[in-house]
């Protein structure tokens, strides 16, 4: 058995492991169809060499059912078994600062590019300021878009509004989760992003688009909030929504809960045992 993370550069691997007879199990954290969303110059080379991968493969695993139509996998559904990889360390990443007692600061963690939707997180920025004067915005992530984003700000004049802290390590992320009322992730693609399951383990509600396998664990108005679009207006538009929720302490209980129940380590090996040994 060869067990590969990832599809889309793995080629001669796999040809060599189907070559010596092994059985080939591709885990897809991701797919090709971000590159797309990015614009990236080599989407179709890597979306070419995924296809050829994903048909040479014995057993495909995805985070969820939603994904398979969402990646056009279909033609491959005999050989697909849903389980995620992720589990948390709630040692580190839980609730230590009383949710009632955080300021009004809306979060964003992640890469500052296209497919991400930071630009229009970006653009609500005048408006919501303009409905809420106290908000503030923390930036938390680096990337190509960053002067861009810097030069909207300074040319509305609200760049005082928004925090850019640039990347941080992964040991600092629960203490800057614990100051946020809200976290946004208004991506055009996604697989099951981490950080929309660490910010909920720290007991902080997350907006965000039903992408991939999202859906399956951010409920709408009970363990999180859902976008329906990566609009500037749609952003806006559920982010007053969020804010002005009576039972948003509820909402940051509830998603800890959700976590915590679904992303033990215990739990990712009982969902892996299931799905490489299903007659163990």
């Amino acid at each position: 058995m060869d067990f590969f993370h990832g599809s889309g550069t793995l080629l001669l691997p796999i040809f060599l492991a189907k070559l010596l007879r092994k059985k080939v199990i591709l885990m897809l954290p991701g797919s090709s169809k971000a590159l797309k969303y990015a614009r990236d110059p080599f989407y179709r080379v890597v979306k070419i060499l995924e296809s050829i991968n994903l048909a040479l493969s014995t057993q495909i695993i995805v985070y969820s059912n939603i994904l398979v139509n969402d990646w056009n996998l279909n033609k491959y559904s005999n050989k697909i078994s849903i389980a995620h990889e992720h589990f948390l360390d709630f040692s580190s990443f839980s609730l230590t600062h009383p949710y009632t007692e955080r300021q009004d600061l809306i979060g964003y963690v992640g890469r500052l590019s296209e497919e991400k939707g930071i630009l229009n997180l970006i653009k609500t920025v005048p408006e919501v300021i303009k409905w809420n004067p106290d908000i503030r915005f923390l930036i938390i992530g680096d990337g190509k878009l960053r002067n861009e984003i810097e030069s909207y700000l300074i040319k509305s004049n609200i760049l005082e509004y928004v925090i850019f802290s640039g990347w941080v390590s992964h040991d600092e992320l629960p203490k800057y989760f614990n100051q946020m009322k809200l976290m946004i992730l208004p991506s055009y693609s996604e697989g099951l992003p981490n950080v929309i399951l660490e910010a909920m383990a720290c007991g902080t509600p997350v907006l965000t688009t039903p992408v991939g396998a999202v859906p399956d664990f951010v409920e709408d108005g009970k363990t999180g909030f859902i976008i329906e679009t990566s609009s500037p207006d749609s952003i806006f538009r559920n982010i007053i929504r969020a804010m002005e929720s009576p039972i948003l302490n509820e909402i940051s209980k509830n998603a800890a809960l959700k976590v915590r129940a679904e992303f033990s380590y215990d739990s990712a090996v009982k969902n892996y045992e299931r799905v490489l040994y299903p007659y163990k």
